[in-house]
């Protein structure tokens, strides 16, 4: 769907605007207004899984762009409300974010954090932490709530105190320096977090730009020395190493593009790199 977005503003398609209004439609039918989220998953209102995912916040500027080109506020309230509640559960207290909140199904009162795709319940899944990243500055970009200055800070730094010697964390930030026999990486939700500070870098004061445009500089390096495919004979993709879901004993995932290049990863690193090559680059999705 974004694609769509990106037709629309790149070349005016109607059918591609229409196309996106109807996906933001859909979006908006999952908003559980109990608890102000959008449901993630599943069968809508089903009991047992009254619940939203970090992941969402890369959905929402859906919303918002629905709302600037129909002039309904209607969609921008529900994205507004998704992110406040996401961003008021799904935060914990030493910085680290949950995968899933889970809600009581009558009330939309907060029941319990959980993971699918970490390690375990009590972990940080790697991409989650981007997600948060990254959807914290896109928040700000479309609202300019410095809340979401301070919520970005807090998983950015969380993320970048649980980086390897490398800069690309493994799938799970709970795995570090030693680790790389059993575990493996997520480059993906690197190229993501790069991509986070970058656009939030834009609108922080001079020190925080510098210090965040510094950081997605050196994680861009050792992508681009350590994880770029060099070779079209090792793979068809942009990115090694970049992981989906990894099964283990506390989580609730199947094994998944575990160690390969993954379509969002490749996505986010030529980002990441159009980034960087041309600051004045702006969001087309």
């Amino acid at each position: 769907i974004p694609s769509c977005v990106a037709a629309y503003r790149l070349l005016s398609y109607e059918n591609a605007k229409e196309a996106a209004i109807k996906a933001a439609d859909q979006l908006v039918s999952r908003y559980r207004p109990e608890g102000k989220y959008i449901q993630a998953w599943g069968e809508m209102w089903a009991r047992d899984n009254a619940r939203l995912i970090i992941d969402c916040m890369l959905n929402v500027p859906l919303l918002y762009w629905a709302s600037e080109v129909t002039k309904d506020n209607h969609y921008a309230d529900i994205a507004k409300n998704h992110i406040i509640t996401t961003m008021k559960h799904v935060i914990r207290d030493d910085d680290s974010t949950w995968h899933t909140i889970f809600f009581d199904p009558d009330t939309g009162e907060f029941s319990h954090g959980a993971t699918c795709q970490g390690y375990k319940d009590a972990s940080a899944w790697a991409r989650g932490q981007a997600w948060g990243i990254y959807g914290t500055a896109i928040a700000y970009k479309n609202t300019g709530d410095k809340e979401y200055i301070k919520y970005f800070k807090r998983v950015s730094k969380y993320f970048l105190k649980h980086l390897p010697k490398d800069l690309c964390p493994y799938w799970d930030l709970s795995f570090g320096d030693g680790d790389e026999n059993e575990q493996p990486r997520d480059s993906s939700s690197a190229a993501i977090a790069v991509c986070g500070f970058l656009e939030m870098s834009k609108y922080l004061d001079e020190e925080s730009r510098a210090y965040y445009t510094s950081v997605a500089k050196k994680i861009m390096y050792s992508l681009i020395k350590n994880y770029q495919v060099k070779d079209k004979s090792i793979s068809n993709g942009q990115l090694l190493h970049g992981t989906y879901a990894k099964k283990t004993p506390y989580n609730t995932c199947k094994n998944s593009g575990v160690d390969e290049c993954v379509i969002w990863g490749d996505y986010f690193f030529m980002e990441a790199l159009t980034r960087l090559s041309k600051p004045d680059w702006k969001m087309y999705w």
